[in-house]
């Protein structure tokens, strides 16, 4: 009875603890890890997460952009970080959704890693194509690339990006065998195309949204349900005869696995009041996001419900990575 005695308190001792340590979080700065390079979508919405947290929580937020592996490096370290609450990462359904789908040897069980905690925003996508090349219209593109199967490239921001699927559908619709040129960041293929030195690249709008009334590109379509407000003449891919290009990106905020409810509800709460913060709303919205901020639960049902949109796309296009 007394060893007992000393068990149920030394127990008793570590729960409150453990329980002194959530009530107090945080009590040091939090990381944000980012799956890819500066300059990017989710980098630049990662830096006004970072400075609405720091206002919310009372700790710097320090942003830890690590591209490479497709992903794989930053969710790697993201996953096996200590599930107390500091170290989170911004991820997307490139990272989260698409590259499990793809890659059947993918070394990192993504669905049992993590905790989705928020969902931050969501943004769009835009289909361009280099200057020189002699196309103003996606009809006019379409007709162009069967004419000159292997002949043209298209990039993107990694292997397993929305970017990467779309391109390689467009690929595929139009038997035109387009080489696929991945970058480490989506600014560093836009820059290649800018110089010409790449073909056709969708590129999301907080990347491209400063070259939109550029002539050093040519926008043909955005692939969003309907027109966007920034570039309100371009038409749809669907308006251009291609209802399957509608596709729409997210970002959201993870914890490793194992992170207490309380420590993720109360991440999720300071996201959600952030989300709502009219200055941070417009720099976002800059940024060529639409803010969002979303409870655990809701962010959990909207990532299952992402699963199973994209596993139906990639079925239809066929696509494998090491399969």
């Amino acid at each position: 009875m007394r060893f007992f005695g000393l068990r149920t308190f030394i127990a008793l001792l570590l729960l409150t603890g453990a329980a002194g340590a959530q009530d107090q979080f945080p009590s040091k700065p939090i990381t944000m890890i980012v799956p890819f390079g500066a300059g990017g979508a989710l980098d630049l919405v990662a830096r006004v997460l970072a400075d609405g947290l720091r206002t919310e929580l009372g700790q710097p937020v320090i942003v830890d952009n690590k591209p490479g592996a497709n992903g794989l490096l930053a969710m790697r370290q993201a996953a096996s970080s200590p599930p107390d609450g500091y170290t989170v990462i911004l991820s997307s359904e490139s990272n989260h959704v698409l590259l499990p789908l793809l890659d059947q040897k993918l070394p990192l069980n993504v669905g049992a890693s993590f905790v989705p905690i928020s969902l931050s925003g969501t943004f769009q996508h835009t289909l361009i194509v280099k200057k020189d090349l002699p196309v103003s219209t996606i009809k006019e593109l379409i007709a162009y690339l069967k004419d000159n199967p292997g002949k043209l490239s298209f990039g993107s921001s990694g292997v397993g990006t929305q970017a990467h699927i779309a391109g390689e559908f467009l690929s595929l619709v139009t038997q035109s065998r387009m080489t696929h040129v991945p970058y480490r960041s989506s600014p560093a293929a836009l820059n290649d195309l800018l110089s010409g030195n790449l073909d056709v690249n969708i590129q999301s709008m907080p990347a491209v949204r400063s070259y939109v009334d550029s002539s050093r590109l040519r926008m043909l379509a955005v692939l969003a349900p309907q027109r966007l407000p920034e570039v309100p003449n371009i038409p749809t891919m669907a308006e251009s005869g291609y209802p399957d290009f509608v596709l729409s990106s997210w970002m959201g905020v993870f914890g490793p696995a194992g992170l207490p409810t309380e420590l993720r509800d109360k991440i999720a709460a300071a996201l959600v009041r952030v989300g709502k913060v009219p200055e941070l709303q417009t720099r976002i919205r800059n940024a060529g996001t639409e803010p969002v901020g979303s409870d655990a639960d809701t962010f959990a049902r909207f990532v299952d419900a992402e699963n199973t949109k994209w596993k139906s796309f990639i079925d239809r296009t066929g696509i494998k990575l090491n399969p």
